[in-house]
């Protein structure tokens, strides 16, 4: 089924857009939230919970790309349930470590500068991947945005584990110069 007519689906608010979603993006939301989480049973109720979120954004919002609109909802419950979970304990998971190395390329702020710096930040980092090659921008995506893990991306792309580190490191560093160049680090 096309998303189109899956969003219509959620418009007409008919059980059938969850179980079209369902079929159609199941898969490929469980992906992500399961980079992030490194849990399936965390990944599953993530997974519920963007249903949901979806059926009650759909009557204001028609998404262009609907995956897309599924795998950000994903993407950020599933930050919010590791961020929820590492409080209780510290340490580990790949997506806490890849927010880490990110987190040397970001400032601090109080809440208004705070969204402001993030509007800002995501206008840079679109600019910053279009200075990018596609195999650059894909590895940069893999790692920060579906939090896959090292030896996942070097699998993907043929690499060996120090060729991906070395890689995610000179993008790391060129994003902190482009961010310092922009005044945004």
């Amino acid at each position: 089924m096309e998303d189109r007519e899956i969003v219509e689906l959620y418009w007409r608010r008919s059980d059938d857009a969850l179980r079209e979603t369902e079929r159609k993006y199941g898969g490929y939301c469980r992906t992500v939230a399961g980079n992030v989480l490194r849990s399936a049973e965390d990944a599953e109720e993530c997974v519920n919970d963007t249903w949901l979120r979806a059926w009650n954004a759909m009557p204001d919002k028609r998404p262009a790309k609907l995956g897309a609109f599924l795998a950000k909802i994903t993407r950020n419950l599933a930050l919010q349930r590791l961020e929820r979970s590492s409080r209780l304990k510290r340490g580990g998971g790949e997506a806490t470590l890849a927010l880490e190395e990110l987190a040397e390329c970001v400032a601090d702020g109080s809440d208004v500068e705070r969204e402001i710096e993030r509007r800002e930040l995501s206008a840079a980092l679109r600019r910053f991947l279009l200075t990018l090659s596609e195999r650059e921008r894909r590895v940069f995506v893999s790692r920060y945005w579906y939090m896959a893990s090292v030896e996942e991306i070097s699998r993907a792309f043929g690499f060996t584990q120090s060729k991906t580190k070395s890689l995610l490191s000179r993008l790391r560093a060129r994003l902190r110069a482009f961010l310092e160049k922009e005044d945004l680090c």
